[in-house]
């Protein structure tokens, strides 16, 4: 349940390519949130990527440490917060959480603000997929 396993790793990189030029985003300071409805061949609901800017924090250790809290944040609320809503509609996304943050901000700010994050993507999602399509 509390696990972030391998699957749930977004590493493919058309797939990343594909995110970051046809994906849809928003903010959520210190967040930008990428993301883009996958094909249903994917064995998990989302796949996602941590990245921190290296431009921001030169120092391996900074961006260590910010995506490290980032991922605990997402593996501890990732169920009960996103899962369910993906699963019961039949959802699968592909999923960026970038840090656009200007310092290293606290872990409870951070999982504070991803919960928030949560609930915005699953609103933004949900009427993205309620859309007709032409």
């Amino acid at each position: 349940m509390y696990t972030f396993r391998k699957e749930e790793r977004l590493c493919n990189k058309r797939l990343l390519e594909e995110l970051f030029h046809k994906g849809s985003s928003f903010l959520c300071y210190p967040y930008r949130v990428s993301w883009r409805l996958a094909d249903a061949a994917q064995s998990v609901p989302v796949q996602v990527v941590f990245p921190v800017p290296k431009k921001r924090y030169k120092h391996a250790v900074d961006r260590n440490l910010i995506r490290r809290r980032m991922r605990e944040a997402y593996r501890l609320h990732k169920q009960q917060k996103m899962y369910e809503f993906l699963t019961q509609a039949n959802i699968k996304l592909t999923l960026s959480l970038s840090y656009i943050g200007k310092e290293i901000e606290p872990y409870t700010l951070m999982e504070k603000k991803m919960l928030k994050l949560f609930n915005q993507l699953c609103d933004t999602v949900n009427n993205e997929s309620a859309k007709p399509t032409n």
